[in-house]
């Protein structure tokens, strides 16, 4: 009898907890429901890495780390882990009073010692594999007369160091001796900043961050970040249908099918992210013809392909620093869509058509490859609408579809993306020859005696001028077959509140999350 009825009060416990909670229902996140009152699922991008020195366009990385200096909303780098600083023109030194009572997220502390170890990785480890590397290489030293003061000495002034002194700082404790490019740090990164990292699930697509209780600046609202690693752009709309998500970055065809719906708020944002076809200069084609890169621009309707492709949100393209206040010299927009101005140049080029209405010069048709990533829709949907252009106007341009870009595979180029959305100068290291981001090795010199003196210059006047010469000079000597700027359209649920457009975007509509210590979530 009393086993009967031992069963019986074990079998009402068992209901109990499937009524009311479920016996831990889990949803698409793979955490119990109650879990995710407070937790934002984010739907992103592919991740190999979190480590600033590594990933120049990382979103997660501002969550994790921090710098001497920040972004602010209007994009002017202001005090973070430096409490203030002070720059001596004539000796060319920067001098910065460090924040104290700092925590690295392991609970140790942060001191000037991690500051020298990290601009010591990044000016002196010639094995770093690494895209900023050019940003720092006007530092001369940097030392640490205490455990709060760091001074840094420049060889040369530097316009934007500021903005390069945003960069996170990494722990020494955690890495000093460690291979940078290797070391599992990478996977499992440990900084200063609003969240810290948990886990990384990598067969679930997953990256948990939880609030950093002891940051030194104001707290997060929300506890919990869910970093989903997404690559295919259907999927990421389909699961903010779903509920599987609370926000993602969509192309402007799926953030248009969420505009007026109901529980769905559409964020938009002007950003400085470009599309274009970016030819390497090593290819042997290139090398027999990069002189004729520029008039392919005249066989381009780029307000067509902004009006279809990207649904009219974004604007035509013809200079890669254009979406800086710097930038958009008008005087560089020299290319309109005309096919019989291109056809005249061609002529003028020495191409000639040949029966099947290609041009050939010197024997050579004009036939190049450009390799663009299966899974971004927009990208892939802007090569063919080029490359159908082209064709049209007697050139050949081969979309070839890799899952991921192979730099050793003897392409003549790939569908680019690159945004200079703070300074002009962060495309220094892009076309200055021999540049750390000059992965297409552009080369030429009056390009670099612009860039160059433009980022050693004082006068924001001066600059302003230089810049508008680096851009009529590239416009006449292009690597980059620039097409269109994107919006940023990010699509969130409605219970997501205090995103701020005011910013403007990086690549990729990087630094949507420059606020996320103000945002809520109301379920």
């Amino acid at each position: 009898m009393r086993k009967c009825k031992l069963w019986a009060a074990l079998a009402f416990v068992l209901l109990l907890c499937l009524s009311l909670v479920g016996c831990g229902k889990q949803d698409g996140a793979g955490m119990e429901r109650n879990e995710l009152s407070n937790t934002l699922v984010y739907a992103g991008e592919n991740e190999s890495t979190i480590n600033p020195v590594l990933s120049a366009h990382d979103e997660v990385g501002d969550l994790v780390f921090s710098g001497l200096m920040k972004y602010d909303g209007s994009g002017k780098p202001v005090e973070d882990l430096a409490e203030s600083y002070s720059f001596d023109g004539k000796n060319l030194t920067y001098t910065f009073k460090l924040r104290q009572g700092v925590k690295w997220h392991d609970g140790e502390k942060f001191t000037a010692q991690d500051v020298v170890f990290t601009y010591n990785v990044l000016t002196k480890d010639k094995t770093l594999s690494s895209s900023v590397t050019s940003n720092y290489e006007d530092i001369a030293s940097v030392t640490a007369p205490d455990d709060y003061t760091v001074v840094i000495k420049l060889k040369e002034y530097c316009a934007n160091m500021l903005g390069y002194f945003t960069i996170g700082i990494l722990p020494k404790h955690l890495l000093e001796g460690q291979d940078m490019n290797t070391t599992a740090f990478n996977q499992k990164p440990v900084g200063t900043g609003r969240y810290k990292f948990v886990d990384w699930d990598k067969n679930g697509g997953m990256i948990t961050f939880v609030r950093n209780e002891d940051y030194y600046g104001k707290v997060p609202n929300i506890e919990r970040i869910i970093y989903k690693t997404v690559a295919v752009e259907s999927t990421k709309a389909t699961m903010l249908e779903a509920g599987e998500a609370d926000l993602a970055w969509l192309n402007a065809k799926y953030a248009a099918k969420f505009r007026g719906k109901d529980k769905f708020t559409n964020w938009d944002f002007k950003t400085a992210d470009y599309r274009g076809a970016s030819m390497d200069m090593n290819a042997p084609f290139w090398k027999a013809n990069g002189d004729s890169i520029a008039v392919l621009n005249y066989a381009i309707d780029k307000k067509a392909i902004v009006d279809s492709v990207l649904n009219g949100q974004g604007s035509i393209a013809y200079s890669p620093i254009q979406n800086n206040p710097l930038g958009s010299n008008k005087a560089a927009d020299i290319y309109p869509y005309d096919l019989n101005k291109f056809a005249q140049a061609m002529e003028a080029l020495g191409w000639k058509k040949g029966e099947d209405g290609i041009y050939v010069r010197n024997g050579q048709r004009f036939h190049f490859r450009i390799q663009t990533r299966d899974y971004e829709e927009e990208r892939v949907d802007i090569a063919n609408l080029m490359s159908s252009m082209l064709k049209k106007a007697g050139v050949e341009m081969e979309v070839v579809l890799v899952t991921k870009f192979d730099w050793k595979a003897g392409y003549d180029g790939f569908l680019a993306g690159f945004a200079t959305q703070f300074d002009p100068d962060m495309a220094y290291g892009q076309f200055v020859t021999g540049g750390s981001d000059n992965t297409m090795h552009y080369s030429n010199a009056a390009v670099d005696r612009l860039l160059k003196e433009a980022r050693h210059t004082v006068d924001p006047v001066k600059r302003l001028q230089l810049y508008g010469e680096f851009e009529k000079v590239y416009a006449q000597h292009p690597n980059v077959l620039l097409v269109a700027y994107l919006d940023g359209n990010y699509v969130s649920n409605s219970v997501v509140k205090g995103l701020d457009t005011k910013r403007v975007l990086g690549h990729h509509a990087v630094g949507v999350m420059w606020n996320i210590e103000e945002w809520t979530i109301n379920r």
